[in-house]
């Protein structure tokens, strides 16, 4: 009799064995789950925040570029308001800008190319990028959209 208590108390304690084991897997398997939608939840942010980090730093230089082209523009400017104070400098530019030239002058004009032309093939690689980027937040997060004011 007492071989076959413990036999009933040895497979009891099996069943509560096997029993508790399925609950740690069940746990485990819970926190696994939860552990992976934490780690995309982490990439998908990380990612998100890089590409708004390159649509920022694009705009960032945009901006700069502008104003650093409304600089020059100034100053060309000031430098024309200067300009119209001597006769001399009236002769300057109507020979430059109006492409004039006096009763026993030759007029020659070289053309240069123009420097977005030369500096297109490089921003066409970065433009792509941005626009990809862009893109990407555009899609997966509607706060920031990318704005095409500046250009």
């Amino acid at each position: 009799m007492a071989s076959a208590n413990y036999m009933n108390l040895k497979t009891r304690v099996q069943k509560q064995q096997k029993k508790n084991n399925r609950k740690v897997r069940v746990y485990h398997s819970f926190l696994t789950i939860v552990l992976i939608l934490v780690i995309f939840q982490i990439s998908y942010s990380a990612l998100l925040n890089f590409a708004k980090i390159v649509v920022y730093q694009a705009k960032i230089a945009k901006a700069q570029d502008l104003f650093e082209q409304a600089e020059t523009r100034n100053k060309n400017l000031k430098n024309e308001i200067q300009n119209f104070s001597s006769m001399y400098k009236i002769e300057a530019i109507a020979r430059n800008n109006l492409k004039m030239a006096a009763k026993d002058e030759v007029l020659i004009i070289i053309n240069q190319p123009k420097e977005a032309e030369l500096t297109n093939t490089k921003h066409s690689f970065n433009e792509n990028v941005l626009s990809f980027f862009e893109n990407f937040v555009s899609r997966f997060n509607r706060d920031l959209t990318p704005d095409k004011t500046i250009d």
